[in-house]
């Protein structure tokens, strides 16, 4: 089938980090209206993509037309409405992160929603792509889960999208990656990988890859096939870097190169994984994002029935669909016998430990959190903590206490639950009443009170409580002491504060986030003796520096003005959530295998 609508994006100067772009448009209407979007889905934060786009010009008969900019994002170009419309433009590609594009002597990456102006009113018909080589360095290639039409052994050449949604959901990797394969299910994988070194070991990621996906596809459709013929992995190996974003059949992954998994010497057995390994952390990421191609592109929020690129697509439920979701990608690396029940308990203690320590949870519930994503998650300040509550780990504890609830009243688990929510409502979009009836259908009775409490409510979640009852062990260790002083800090290069947590002993101070941290005091221990004074750099510095003593002053600068911040140092032994962390241990095998096997 030929497309009325035809984009070529190619490499115009990758030293100026420029992609150039056709379209040509068969039927224009008479004063056709074009559009970039403002944001991607699966990322809620209006970005703007327009700021990037220049030289936007239009011709009809070879004859140059006057182009109208009507909005920040938004443009119209009068013509006959008869022959083809051609408009040409160009979009700067520096920013790495999956959200957007990226181009340079070393790779290229794009999604359409950064470079590919809507055509108004033409949305649901199939959009062509072709991705030309341009000003791309030898050996290059390309990788996408846009289904080809016409492409060379490197990928280079015709893509076909059935609407905009498509070409929107299948971002383009450029370069010359490594690249690998399997079939997970009967269902081929791809697996590219740019900016990795020569010690990376390209078939153990694609084994345990392997595992972690035919664990999903068996979990929501036992043996038959997932709805998607093809998945590929994009990741980009960067010296600092971490964070996913999950499309239909795809996902563009970023990791920190040293999280890669690394040849072993000969003879050298691999070492089991645990929770403080960056190649842990990766393996997570990429459980999360495929687990995404069933809870959010499919399975989805009823808001987001059809994306409105133009504006913020609210809704209530990013708790279930990043929460839930955030809940399963470590449970899936046990399932799928890649950590031990001692490591996942770890991940676990971590999650807890930040929901506990984080101030907001008592003032913001997550379903607000989810609906305020645009405005307050991806918006963070120095007060972040102390309003914000994070729907991705508060919302896989609801998660986890809604299974193990299920379980301890041994009518259903949350693996039925959610398998139940795809057959109900077809793998389409599903509201927070579709929970509701499904929890109270397999836990034969009603959720209501937990959904209200845990989702709606800040009351305080029992995962402590149902997780000693699952063959857990809890036990209370010191905090951190940064969490203890009620702060947040960097110690690189001096003490600086970066969040004064509220009720906290930093908050009672005076301190504030942004305060260089230089010094302490200590008053004379008698009448006549000078003032005890010390320049510091860490906070163990100071514990160590005041001894038995509890009071002292904090010398900050802040603005250019030197400080004394009257401090009080908190007492040890307080059990409370700013003195302790939470740590899980294996306490009773067996029932945890019930849960975690």
């Amino acid at each position: 089938m030929k497309a009325a609508l035809r984009y070529r994006v190619e490499a115009l100067n990758h030293r100026a980090h420029l992609f150039a772009i056709t379209l040509d448009i068969d039927r224009p209407a008479a004063s056709q209206k074009l559009a970039l979007p403002v944001w991607i889905p699966g990322s809620y934060l209006v970005r703007e993509f327009a700021q990037h786009l220049q030289n936007l010009q239009a011709s009809q008969g070879g004859q140059p037309l006057p182009v109208r900019q009507l909005d920040k994002h938004r443009w119209q170009v009068d013509n006959d409405g008869k022959r083809m419309l051609s408009l040409r433009w160009e979009v700067y590609a520096f920013d790495a992160s999956v959200r957007t594009a990226f181009l340079d002597a070393t790779r290229g990456f794009f999604n359409a929603t950064s470079l590919c102006l809507m055509v108004a009113g033409r949305e649901d018909e199939p959009h062509a792509l072709e991705i030309t080589r341009g000003d791309t360095p030898e050996g290059w290639q390309v990788a996408t889960g846009l289904p080809a039409a016409r492409t060379d052994p490197q990928g280079f050449g015709h893509y076909l999208a059935a609407d905009y949604d498509e070409l929107a959901d299948c971002p383009v990797e450029m370069g010359r990656f490594w690249s690998g394969e399997f079939t997970a299910c009967g269902v081929p994988h791809r697996f590219v990988v740019s900016g990795a070194g020569a010690w990376f070991d390209g078939q153990r990621l694609l084994d345990d890859t392997r595992r972690i996906c035919e664990s999903q596809i068996r979990f929501w459709h036992g043996d038959h096939k997932p709805p998607f013929h093809r998945y590929v992995f994009m990741l980009h190996a960067s010296a600092d870097g971490y964070g996913g974003l999950e499309h239909r059949n795809s996902t563009a992954l970023i990791a920190q190169r040293s999280d890669l998994p690394k040849v072993l010497k000969k003879g050298d057995k691999p070492l089991p994984l645990k929770a403080t390994d960056g190649y842990t952390t990766l393996l997570g990421l990429i459980s999360h994002e495929y687990f995404h191609s069933w809870n959010v592109k499919r399975l989805r929020p009823a808001e987001f029935r059809r994306y409105d690129y133009s504006r913020e697509n609210h809704t209530e439920l990013l708790w279930f669909f990043e929460g839930f979701t955030s809940y399963y990608d470590d449970l899936f690396l046990r399932r799928a016998g890649l950590i031990d029940d001692a490591t996942y308990l770890q991940l676990v203690t971590k999650t807890i430990n930040q929901v506990r320590q984080t101030p907001g949870q008592q003032v913001q519930s997550v379903a607000q959190a989810s609906f305020d994503a645009w405005t307050k998650y991806y918006r963070v300040g120095e007060n972040t903590p102390n309003a914000t509550v994070s729907y991705y780990t508060k919302g896989s504890l609801v998660a986890l206490c809604l299974d193990l609830t299920l379980r301890a009243e041994g009518r259903s688990a949350l693996d039925d639950v959610m398998r139940a929510l795809w057959q109900r409502t077809q793998g389409g979009p599903m509201r927070e009443s579709d929970l509701a009836t499904v929890l109270r259908q397999l836990g034969k009775r009603s959720f209501a009170p937990e959904l209200a409490q845990w989702v709606h409510g800040n009351d305080e979640l029992p995962a402590l409580e149902l997780l000693a009852g699952q063959g857990a062990k809890v036990q209370r260790d010191k905090a951190p002491l940064a969490q203890r002083l009620g702060l947040r800090v960097s110690e690189s290069g001096g003490l600086t504060v970066k969040n004064v947590l509220r009720g906290g002993a930093g908050e009672a101070a005076g301190l504030a986030a942004g305060d260089e941290w230089l010094g302490i005091e200590f008053a004379a221990a008698r009448r006549g003796q000078p003032v005890e004074a010390w320049r510091v750099r860490k906070l163990d510095e100071i514990d160590t520096l005041r001894g038995a003593r509890t009071a002292m002053t904090a010398l900050v600068s802040r603005d250019g003005r030197l400080l004394r911040c009257p401090l009080l140092w908190p007492a040890d032994g307080a059990d409370t959530d700013s003195a302790t962390a939470v740590r899980l241990t294996v306490d009773d095998a067996a029932r945890l295998a019930a849960w975690l096997s």
